[in-house]
C-alpha cells in the first residue's frame, strides 16, 4: 500500500501554556543533573571531557514557560498523520515535532505510551514539557526547550519516490539548524527517521541529541540492549558503572524493578560489531524496538520506579489510573552529562528506525542475559537487516538537501532572523523571511539600522538575543535604557557579570520605567550571595510593577514572576513585612496559584503562625510549574510538622534523608 500524508486535528484534554514568563532566564539550569565531584573521578577520559564540555550558563535567550495550569478542557491540536497500511503515525508539529502515536495496523497495537492528555509540566530545559509519545531532545542536557513549541513542518520527496515530512527548527540555547525527516516506505512496519544537525559557523558548537521514547510500562516489561554493564544516574546526582541486567539484588532491565526514578545508560561500545539498538517488550514478547547508525551510540531506560515518588509523578503528568511508561532513548554520547563537539561548517546526520518487535517470551524474559538480548537482536535482524537500515541511510542521506514542497505547518521566525542576518545557506531547511513576526522586529531593525527601536506601547521588555554577533550591535548601538537592558543581559549571558551589572546601572539612571533594570540587578546580588542588597532592589522593583501594570496576560506574567522572585528573596533575608506588602499588592488571581499558596504558607510561619501554614497544607493546592527534582513541599512541611508528609504532596525522586 503506498504511503500518505494527510493532516488530521486531535483533539485532546488539555490545560493551557499560557503566557512565557517576561523575565529574562539569568540563572543557569537547576543542579538536577549535575554530577557530584567524587563521580567525576575514575570517569573514562572522553566521557570526563564531554562531561565539562560547555554546560549552560544560563537559559538565555530562551524564555521560561511557567504560565500553564491544570485545569483542562477539549482543545484540538494540528496533526500529521502517516500511513501506509502496516502502521499509522501522528505527529504534532505544534508541539516540538513530538510523535504523538504509533500504531501497528496489523495487530492493533499502540507501540508508544500514547498520553490521553496534553498536561505541561516543569521537566523542559525552559519549564513546559508534556510526557509521551516520542521527542526530539536537541540542546543541552535535559528536554528540549522545543518541548511545546511549533516546528516548520513540509512534505518532501522520499527515497522511494513516495513522500515524507520534513520537520526543522533553528536551536536557540546553541544557536543551530537541525531536520527530522520521517519517511515510512510503502509496505514497511518500519518508521525511518533522518536526523542532521548542522553547524553553519566559523567555531565549534557543543551538541546534545536524545531521541526519547515512552513506552507502555507493565509488571512484565522488559527493556533490552546490547550491553553487559550501565551507568546508573539517579536524583542523588551519582554516577557509576554497574552489571546488567541484576544490580543490588533486582533485574534492572525491568522498570518497575527499581524503587526511585533513575536513568541506566547501556555501555553499548563504540564500533561494535552489533548496531545500537534497545527495545522494550512485555510479557508475551512483543512490543517496540529502535534501532540506529552507529552514530547514534547511546541508549538509555528511565524508569520512574514503584515507590511512591515516582508513581505521583505519573499521576501528575497524565490522570489517576491511566497506565504508567518509561522511556528508552537514543543519543549521541553514553550519557545525557555530556556534549559533542561540532566542528565549524560541520554535521552530524543518522537515521533511526521505529518499529514493532516481536520474541520469544521465554528466551528474552529468561535469566541468561546473553540469550535474552541474542533473542531479540536475532529477532530485529529478521524484520530489519543491519544492511537495509545502512543503505536506507545512503539513500535518504541523497534527499536530505531536496528542498522542501507543500507546507504543512510554520515554526517560529528566528531561524529566519539568524538566516538573514548571517547570511546561511542551509539547503532542505528554508527560514523564509515571511515567518518574522512581531518579537524580531526589533531586532532586524537594530541589524538594519543600529538602533534598537522603542516599543510602541508600555509593556514589560521583549526578548532579548545574546549572541555575540548580537552583543556586538547591542555595545554600538545608542545607550538607552532599553538598549543597556538588553546589553546587560547579553553580557550577563557571556559571563561578564561586572560590565553587566554597570549596563544596568547606566540604563537605571535615565530609565523611565525602572522595575526590569532593577529586577535584573537584583537576580545578580542574589547570586552573589548579597541577601540584604537583593531584597532591597526586589522590594523596589515589584513596587515599581505594581505602580506602573496594567491589565493584560504579560503585565500578569511579569507581576506573577517578579512577586515569586522577591517573596522568596525578603523570606530568605527575614522580612516578613515587606514579603507581606508583596502579598498585599498582588492581584487576588494570582494568590490562589499553588507556588503563591505555598509562599502564604512560608510566610504565615515567618510570622509565627504555624499553625494557619499548615492549614495552608491540609486545605490541599497543586504547584502546577512544580519542578523535576524539586523538595520544596516536603521541606517546607518539615518545617511545619514532623507528621508525615501527605501522599498528594510527595514527588520525592530519591530516598529520604536521615535526620
Amino acid at each position: 500500500m503506498a504511503t500518505t500524508v494527510r493532516r488530521a486535528q486531535l483533539t485532546l484534554p488539555a490545560a493551557p501554556l499560557g503566557p512565557d514568563n517576561p523575565l529574562p532566564a539569568l540563572r543557569a539550569p537547576d543542579g538536577v543533573h549535575e554530577l557530584d565531584e567524587r563521580s567525576r573521578q575514575g570517569l573514562p577520559r572522553d566521557m570526563a571531557r564531554q562531561i565539562g564540555y560547555e554546560p549552560l550558563r544560563s537559559l538565555l535567550p530562551v524564555r521560561i514557560r511557567d504560565g500553564y495550569g491544570r485545569r483542562r478542557a477539549e482543545r484540538e491540536f494540528e496533526a500529521v498523520v502517516i500511513e501506509n497500511g502496516r502502521l499509522r503515525v501522528t505527529v504534532l508539529p505544534g508541539l516540538g515535532g513530538r510523535i504523538h502515536s504509533m500504531v501497528h495496523l496489523g495487530s492493533g497495537r499502540e507501540l508508544l505510551y500514547r498520553n490521553p492528555v496534553f498536561q505541561p509540566a516543569d521537566f523542559a530545559l525552559n519549564g513546559a514539557w508534556f510526557s509521551g509519545g516520542v521527542e526530539w531532545n536537541i540542546g543541552a542536557t535535559g528536554h528540549t526547550a522545543l518541548s511545546c513549541s511549533p516546528l516548520h513542518a513540509a512534505l518532501v520527496a522520499a527515497p522511494d519516490g513516495g513522500v515524507m515530512v520534513r520537520l526543522w527548527e533553528w536551536e536557540r540555547l546553541r544557536d543551530l539548524p537541525f531536520q527530522v525527516d520521517l519517511w515510512l516506505p510503502a509496505d514497511s512496519e518500519f518508521l525511518y527517521v533522518g536526523v542532521r544537525v548542522r553547524n553553519p559557523h566559523e567555531r565549534p558548537v557543543p551538541v546534545y541529541w536524545w531521541s526519547n521514547i515512552a513506552v507502555p510500562e507493565g509488571e512484565g516489561t522488559r527493556v533490552l540492549a546490547p550491553a553487559e554493564e550501565a551507568w546508573h544516574f539517579g536524583y542523588e546526582r551519582a554516577l557509576r558503572r554497574i552489571p546488567v541486567p541484576e544490580w543490588e539484588g533486582a533485574d534492572r532491565t525491568y522498570p518497575l524493578g527499581s524503587t526511585y526514578p533513575a536513568d541506566f545508560f547501556y555501555e553499548v561500545e563504540d564500533g561494535a560489531a552489533e548496531r545500537p539498538w534497545i527495545a522494550a517488550l512485555d510479557g508475551e514478547g512483543h512490543g517496540l524496538v529502535q534501532a540506529s547508525t552507529g552514530l547514534l551510540r547511546g541508549r538509555k531506560l528511565f524508569t520512574w520506579g514503584a515507590g511512591p515518588g515516582g508513581r505521583r509523578w505519573q499521576e501528575w503528568l497524565t490522570e489517576p489510573g491511566t497506565g504508567g511508561y518509561a522511556e528508552i532513548q537514543a543519543g549521541l554520547a553514553r550519557t545525557q552529562l555530556e556534549h559533542v563537539r561540532l566542528d565549524a561548517g560541520a554535521e552530524f546526520s543518522w537515521l533511526e528506525a521505529y518499529g514493532p518487535l516481536s520474541a520469544e517470551p521465554s528466551a528474552v524474559h529468561g535469566a541468561d542475559w546473553a540469550a535474552a538480548r541474542g533473542a531479540a537482536s536475532a529477532a530485529l535482524d529478521a524484520v530489519l537487516p543491519a544492511g537495509a537500515l545502512d543503505a536506507a541511510y545512503k539513500a535518504w542521506r541523497g534527499h536530505a538537501d531536496t528542498e522542501p514542497g507543500e507546507r504543512l505547518a510554520d515554526g517560529s521566525g528566528w531561524g529566519a532572523l539568524e538566516v538573514l542576518c548571517g547570511g546561511f545557506e542551509l539547503p532542505g531547511t528554508p527560514f523564509p523571511e515571511s515567518t518574522l513576526g512581531e518579537e524580531q522586529q526589533p531586532w532586524l531593525e537594530l541589524w538594519r539600522t543600529g538602533v534598537l527601536p522603542a516599543p510602541a506601547e508600555n509593556a514589560p521588555p521583549g526578548p532579548g538575543l545574546v549572541a555575540v554577533h548580537w552583543r556586538d550591535m547591542l555595545e554600538t548601538a545608542p545607550a538607552d535604557p532599553l538598549t543597556e537592558y538588553h546589553l546587560g543581559v547579553a553580557q550577563w549571558h557571556a559571563g561578564d557579570v561586572a560590565q553587566a551589572v554597570r549596563s544596568w546601572e547606566r540604563g537605571l539612571a535615565q530609565a523611565p520605567s525602572r522595575w526590569p533594570l532593577l529586577r535584573c540587578l537584583a537576580a545578580a546580588d542574589a547570586l552573589a550571595g548579597n541577601t540584604e542588597r537583593a531584597a532591597d532592589r526586589y522590594e523596589a522593583a515589584f513596587a515599581g510593577l505594581a505602580g506602573e501594570g496594567r491589565g493584560g496576560a504579560s503585565w500578569a506574567a511579569a507581576e506573577a514572576a517578579l512577586g515569586r522572585e522577591a517573596m522568596t528573596v525578603l523570606l530568605a533575608a527575614g522580612r516578613p513585612a515587606a514579603a507581606r506588602a508583596v502579598w498585599d499588592r498582588l492581584r487576588p488571581s494570582l494568590r490562589e496559584q499553588g507556588r503563591f499558596r505555598l509562599l502564604a504558607a512560608r510566610l504565615l510561619a515567618a510570622e509565627g503562625h504555624v499553625g494557619a501554614a499548615r492549614r495552608v497544607f491540609e486545605d490541599g493546592f497543586e504547584i502546577a510549574d512544580l519542578r523535576e527534582g524539586e523538595e520544596t513541599l516536603s521541606e517546607v512541611w518539615a518545617t511545619l510538622t514532623d507528621r508525615p508528609l501527605p501522599p498528594e504532596y510527595d514527588f520525592r525522586m530519591r530516598p529520604v534523608s536521615p535526620t
